[in-house]
């Protein structure tokens, strides 16, 4: 265990998971963890935005002129400060909900400017509301490639993606295209929007981006859906064929119920019989002795954008794949977790309803790859989940002709970038924020919408 309190080792292992793919050091993160007391969440705030505040620093220190030694100082400042956010939406009138996402999103800015293809940042029109999204090209030839579109779930940010899949995409010869709906992270801080069930309408706008940009081959697009995003993800290939194929690490079928699932009888009772007032009473009284269940309920009013745990519950009644898993064609990735904490037996009942369309695959304790979405094991998880993308492409490939790999380069080369590369700075991004020490202490004015 990474911490005596549960809820704390899960997520100190979700950073430290990160590791592989430039987003944290180990020692560090342990040493961080290591000084916070269970079930404190201004200790976690406080102790990571240190680490972040201190990364940070070094970056600024070590300068552009060592092009590795800022990146990864930025990638490893970025994820620190979305941890020190991470348990604070039980506030959402806490000015640092926003503070600390502008200094992540600085950092994080900062350290894609430097890798040998620039990520781009883009903002989408949807129907009613923007997307944001982030654009990586797998490399400079322009010529059309196989894409990955990569979206989080319940509490995780387009940032992640990339630590989590991107890269391991990316190594492989895949251009990478993560964003964000409404609910999520940035949406839900600059736009104010709760969740919407409708994916489809995040993913629609972001498939027609695509079919306009010559370096993705629009015949080969996968959808990756990771947490609740696997959710989000199904929704969308069930109303757009345009996906090629769709990825979920891991499956979920009803949100509701696995939910539901989650509450001890009494309380389960207690929302069946209409009982709002003490259903609530009894929510907020188990919050004071759980960390998890204080943080899920904080974290589910503020992404739904609802007002109390009951409220919370009804919303989720929207959140199914029952009576649309029939229209989802594309051939579908399945992933279970053998000790999956959130959404045990979900994966299953997705992929029994899949069928033929569906390949299930259940990561297991004996390969220390059990946990949700296998944190701690993420390279392995990609050797599982980007294997299977390529063999499909590999398939489409011989369909059309061509020969098999034809759109892919040799792996691992997207690792390497020259000390002496020139970085190329995105669009908007201040090239005085990682030397300026003023910059360091996150700016208490920072606003959200409401």
């Amino acid at each position: 265990m990474l911490h005596r309190d549960d809820t704390f080792h899960f997520e100190a292992m979700r950073v430290l998971g990160s590791a592989r793919y430039f987003g944290a050091d180990v020692a560090e993160v342990l040493q961080t963890v290591e000084a916070i007391a269970p079930g404190d969440f201004e200790g976690w705030c406080t102790h990571f935005k240190a680490l972040a505040d201190r990364l940070r620093r070094r970056a600024a220190r070590t300068g552009r002129a060592h092009c590795v030694s800022f990146r990864d100082a930025m990638f490893h400042a970025a994820g620190y400060y979305r941890a020190a956010d991470f348990f604070l939406h039980g506030n959402d009138a806490d000015p640092r909900i926003c503070s600390l996402w502008k200094a992540q999103k600085e950092c994080f800015d900062l350290a894609i400017a430097v890798l040998p293809n620039p990520g781009e940042r883009i903002t989408i029109q949807a129907d009613g509301f923007r997307v944001p999204a982030i654009f990586y090209r797998a490399d400079q030839s322009r010529g059309p490639r196989p894409t990955l579109l990569m979206c989080n779930g319940y509490d995780g940010s387009q940032e992640e993606m990339l630590h989590t899949n991107g890269f391991a995409a990316l190594e492989r010869g895949l251009n990478v295209v993560t964003f964000e709906g409404p609910g999520q992270p940035t949406t839900r801080r600059e736009q104010g929007l709760g969740f919407i069930p409708e994916w489809e309408r995040v993913v629609s706008p972001v498939l027609d981006f695509c079919m306009q940009q010559p370096e993705i081959d629009s015949a080969r697009i996968g959808l990756l859906g990771y947490s609740m995003g696997a959710l989000l993800a199904a929704r969308a290939a069930a109303f757009d064929r345009r996906i090629a194929a769709v990825l979920c690490v891991d499956g979920i079928y009803d949100l509701y119920s696995a939910f539901k699932h989650s509450l001890p009888e009494a309380l389960s009772s207690l929302f069946e019989q209409g009982a709002e007032e003490p259903f609530n009473r009894a929510i907020e009284k188990a919050m004071q002795g759980s960390t998890k269940m204080r943080w899920a309920i904080g974290q589910g009013l503020w992404s739904f954008k609802v007002a109390s745990p009951f409220a919370l519950l009804v919303a989720a009644r929207q959140w199914s794949l029952k009576g649309v898993v029939d229209r989802i064609t594309a051939p579908t990735l399945v992933c279970g977790a053998g000790n999956d904490r959130f959404f045990q037996g979900q994966p299953e009942l997705l992929a029994s309803a899949l069928g033929d369309r569906a390949r299930y695959y259940e990561f297991t304790d004996a390969d220390a790859a059990g946990e949700h979405c296998h944190v701690g094991a993420g390279v392995f998880m990609n050797q599982v989940v980007m294997d299977w993308f390529e063999d499909l492409v590999h398939r489409l490939d011989r369909e059309d002709n061509l020969p098999s790999g034809a759109h892919l380069v040799p792996a691992g080369w997207w690792s390497h970038i020259s000390a002496t590369a020139s970085p190329v700075l995105l669009p908007g991004v201040n090239p005085t924020i990682a030397t300026d020490e003023s910059s360091f202490v996150a700016d208490r004015n920072t606003t959200c919408a409401p």
